[in-house]
Formats: structure tokens, C-alpha cells, sequence
């Protein structure tokens, strides 16, 4: 193990755990208050009763709300203790509140995963990371890892398990402290989570339950300009924006505050990595070479569609249809699932069919917890809109807000949702589940004090928060693996240092990022297609 001390004076630098002080107090207390909080299942299984006890006690509650054009629409919340009503729970709970609450999203969401699944477990976003990585301009490094990182969150674990610990390789190799490329590396996958420069999983989770919380309440799903929008990519021409504008951010951060701190630090060489670790190996460049094959038919097989049955038309209306834009998520799960399959049979990953089933297996395997929570969640939002608690509950917000008059200022709405998400994701874990617990409540709300607030705007106001804050969060997901990739290199290492390391990548990223959003809408700059 070697150490890479500065002499002299830097001899003493400043080791990790140095201001110990703060970082270390600040992580602990945001760890303890992370953990206190209940898993969102857990939140989902708690709040159904409640909200059904609610109905009971204001069961035949009258209200009255503004219709769409102007009009007084008269609301009663329903008791859910009435036979009618309690049958209801019986008879809805697993197909109309569940399996096909939104129009059968749940089932959409699982389809784009075996696509991805069958790519990332063929070895194709490993493969593609390391041979990217390795032929990066050092001058450049930390913009391009940036980048690399925010394409890579299409594949969330090649990204968190390659090419971080790549990116800190690749500054040993340098003789800087790995921690530069790492911190950078950590930036682009996690805290640009939500951009790329296409539609991926997120996309399309995200948009589909934005879609089925708007409608659940009666709000247009449609953007400023009334036009109806796309879940997978209503954010799409925002996302590629973003994807460029964090990797100048970061690299801008890493370069300014980042790399001159972390040049002052000591740290050592781990003798269990070794840069062989991170090559590409033969059976990967063959692996990428056959790839090459399944983007060519891949491409093919997607164009023949969009020029063919699903090109566009005019109907009887007179107005165009795209039936293309229609079926882009089973468009984007060819794509992947083509190339993957390629590159899989190429390298020898996958042998026979079998193993592209077990592929797909193995990616529905880690979709588990998604069920178990959407199980409760669309219950519970069924719950909502059949009893007419979720209206009377967006009702009250909007009076609230309204008494605030924030109606006339849609941009500090718009700011405020941003600044609210972002601190929940600090303590709550997981794009999902807070998106379940987030949206359903601010989509119909912000709408509704001011219909500038489209469900595609506050959708991406949701992704900018969420994103912008993993990288300081012990709730994420990789937070441990992440600091345990660090610990190699300085084996003394903790989570608020590692916390305090990243703040100014959060802080830059959750202004700038903003900023951006906050552009798109006074400028009324569509977001996507």
C-alpha cells in the first residue's frame, strides 16, 4: 500500500477526517434523521387506514371547486365504511386499484425494464463505460466524466459500480488523488440522475404516473400551450439541455473548489486494484464490435416502424396523428433489448436463449420492492379519488397557497416546490417512492392555484430536486458503496466527509439546474416533444 503524502509542509495535509468537527456532525445528524423515517411502504400502509378513517368522520362533507371553465363543481367525500362503498375496496384492490390503476402503468414501467435489463446484464453498459473511460484527454477528464456519468444513469449500476471506481483508477494512474475523478464521476451519475440525451426508465416512470395523478383529478394532461403530452418525452429537450449544462456546472465546481482541496490530501494506493481491473477484456471488444451489428438493426427495425405502421397520419379531424410518439417507450425497449442481445451473444454472455431470459430474470428480481410499494401506493391513491379525499386534500393546499397569494407568482411556486423536494430527499430515499408520495399531492395542487403550473413542469421540477441532492443523502441507495470505493484510498474516511466533498456539486447543480428550468418557463420553452 503506498502513500501519497505531499512533502514538506503539505506532509501534514489535511486528512479526511480533519474538521472532523463539521463534516462528520452534519452527516451523523442527517443519517440519524433518515433513519428514523419509516420506509415508504411502510408510510403507504399507514396512511390507508388514515385516510379511511378520514372519509368515515367526513363522510358527506360538501365542497365546491372551480371547473374548467369557470364554473362551480360541487364535491361530497364519500364514507367509505357505507357497504357500497366498502365493497368497493374488495372488488378494486388488485386489478382496477393496482395492476391497472393509470391504465395498466405498472405493466408499461416493467417492459422498459427487461429491455434494459437484458443490456445492462449482458455486460454492454460495462463494456461501453471502461472503453470510453480509458481513451479519456486528461486535460478534459473531469467534464467528460461528468458527462459520462449523466449518460451512464440509464444504466444506474454500471454507472455506480464502473465507472466511479474507474475515474478515481484513472487519477491514480495520474499520481492525483483519485478522489478528483471519483467526486466528478459520483456528480454526473447521481445528482444528474435525471438528464441524458434519451428517454429512459426515468422518463418513463415519472411521466406515466404524472399522467395518472393529473388525470386522477381532473387536470389536463397537457403543456402550456394545450398540447397534449408524451409521459416518455415530455421532458425530452429539457434533459438534453441539462446534459450539457451540469457537465460545464460540474466541471466548472471540480476545477474551482473540488480538485485544490483535494489535492492537499494524502492518500494511498490500495494493493487490491490493479488497472487490469478496469480494461476491456477481448470478449468485451467482440462484445462491443457485435453491438455495433445490433445498433445498425436496431435502428433498422425502428425506422421501418416509424415510416411504416407507425407513421404518422391525418385522421378524419383533419389532425395529425403520430403514432410513433405514441409507442416510444416500446420503441426505446427494442433499442436496448437489440443492442444488448448483440452484444451479449458476441461476448459469450449469453451462450443460448436461456440466458437472455435469465438476464431479464435477474432485472426483474430487483423490481420486487417496486411491486410491494405500488401495491399499497395505487390502493391507496385509489382510495383517494374514488372518496374524494385527494380533492378535498388538494382543495385545502390551494386555499392555502392562495391565501398566500402565490397564484400571481408562478416562478416562486415553481422555486418552492424545488427547495421542499430537495430537502425530502435528503431524509427519504428512493425517485419513486417520494414521486408517489409528492406528486399525486403537488400536481392537481399547483395546477389548480395556477394553471401555468402544467404537470410537466412540475414533473421536472420534482427530477431537478430529487437529482441535485442524492449525492448528500446517506438515504441513497450506493451512498455506502460509494464511500466504500472511497475508504480504499483513505481507509479513515466518513460519510460527512465524503457529504462535505460533494455539497459544492449539490449546491451548483441545484441553483444552475433551476435556473435552467426557471428559464424554460418564463421564455414558455416547451420541454419536450
Amino acid at each position: 500500500m503506498t502513500d501519497h503524502s505531499e512533502p514538506g509542509p503539505s506532509s501534514n495535509a489535511e486528512p479526511a477526517v480533519s474538521g472532523a468537527s463539521l463534516g462528520q456532525r452534519i452527516g451523523q445528524f442527517v443519517e440519524r434523521a433518515g433513519h428514523r423515517i419509516p420506509d415508504p411502504v411502510i408510510i403507504f400502509m399507514a396512511f390507508y387506514p388514515l385516510a379511511f378513517i378520514l372519509t368515515v368522520i367526513f363522510g358527506g362533507h360538501q365542497f365546491s371547486t372551480t371547473g374548467a371553465g369557470g364554473e362551480p363543481v360541487q364535491h361530497q367525500l364519500k364514507n367509505m365504511l357505507e357497504p357500497e362503498h366498502l365493497r368497493w375496496v374488495f372488488d378494486n384492490a388488485l386489478l382496477a386499484n393496482w395492476l391497472g390503476f393509470g391504465g395498466g402503468v405498472l405493466g408499461v414501467i416493467f417492459v422498459v425494464m427487461l429491455a434494459i435489463g437484458l443490456a445492462e446484464n449482458s455486460g454492454l453498459f460495462g463494456a461501453l463505460i471502461k472503453k470510453v473511460g480509458a481513451r479519456l484527454p486528461q486535460g478534459v477528464l473531469p467534464l467528460l466524466l461528468i458527462f459520462l456519468g449523466i449518460i451512464s444513469s440509464v444504466a444506474t449500476d454500471a454507472g455506480y459500480l464502473v465507472l466511479i471506481p474507474l475515474a478515481g483508477l484513472l487519477y491514480a494512474g495520474l499520481g492525483r488523488h483519485p478522489f478528483i475523478g471519483m467526486a466528478a464521476a459520483f456528480a454526473g451519475v447521481s445528482a444528474g440522475f435525471s438528464a441524458n440525451l434519451i428517454p429512459g426508465p426515468v422518463d418513463v416512470i415519472i411521466g406515466l404516473n404524472a399522467q395518472v395523478f393529473a388525470e386522477a383529478q381532473g387536470v389536463p394532461f397537457t403543456n402550456a400551450a394545450g398540447e397534449a403530452l408524451n409521459p416518455a418525452t415530455m421532458h425530452w429537450l429539457f434533459i438534453i439541455v441539462s446534459t450539457f449544462v451540469l457537465a460545464i456546472t460540474g466541471f466548472f465546481v471540480t476545477r474551482r473548489f473540488v480538485a485544490p482541496r483535494l489535492e492537499r490530501m494524502s492518500w494511498v494506493t490500495p494493493e487490491d486494484i490493479q488497472p487490469g481491473d478496469f480494461q476491456v477484456t477481448g470478449r468485451e471488444r467482440q462484445g462491443l464490435r457485435g453491438a455495433l451489428g445490433g445498433l445498425a438493426v436496431a435502428l433498422i427495425i425502428i425506422s421501418g416502424l416509424v415510416l411504416g405502421p407507425l407513421a404518422a397520419f391525418e385522421n378524419e379531424a383533419g389532425s395529425t396523428v403520430k403514432p410513433y410518439l405514441d409507442n416510444i417507450i416500446l420503441l426505446i425497449s427494442i433499442f436496448f433489448a437489440v443492442t444488448g442481445a448483440f452484444f451479449g451473444y458476441a461476448s459469450g454472455t449469453f451462450k443460448k436463449l436461456p440466458d437472455a431470459v435469465s438476464a431479464m430474470v435477474k432485472q426483474m428480481n430487483t423490481m420486487g420492492y417496486i411491486l410491494v410499494l405500488t401495491f399499497f401506493c395505487y390502493n391507496f391513491l385509489g382510495l383517494l379519488s374514488y372518496s374524494g379525499l385527494g380533492t378535498y386534500i388538494t382543495y385545502l393546499g390551494v386555499q392555502f397557497l392562495l391565501a398566500l397569494g402565490l397564484q400571481d407568482f408562478p416562478i416562486l411556486l415553481l422555486i418552492g416546490f424545488v427547495l421542499t423536494t430537495a430537502v425530502i430527499n435528503i431524509f427519504i430515499g428512493g425517485l419513486t417512492s417520494k414521486w408517489m408520495l409528492l406528486g399525486p399531492i403537488f400536481i392537481p395542487m399547483l395546477y389548480f392555484v395556477n394553471p401555468a403550473m402544467t404537470p410537466d413542469f412540475v414533473a421536472a421540477a420534482y427530477r431537478v430536486a430529487d437529482s441535485s441532492t442524492n449525492i448528500i443523502t446517506p438515504m441513497m441507495a450506493y451512498a455506502g458503496v460509494i464511500l466504500a470505493f472511497m475508504r480504499k484510498y483513505q481507509p479513515n474516511m466518513s460519510f460527512g466527509d465524503m457529504l462535505i466533498m460533494m455539497v459544492p456539486y449539490s449546491a451548483a447543480f441545484l441553483v444552475v439546474w433551476t435556473a435552467l428550468l426557471v428559464g424554460f418557463f418564463a421564455l414558455d420553452i416547451p420541454l419536450g416533444i
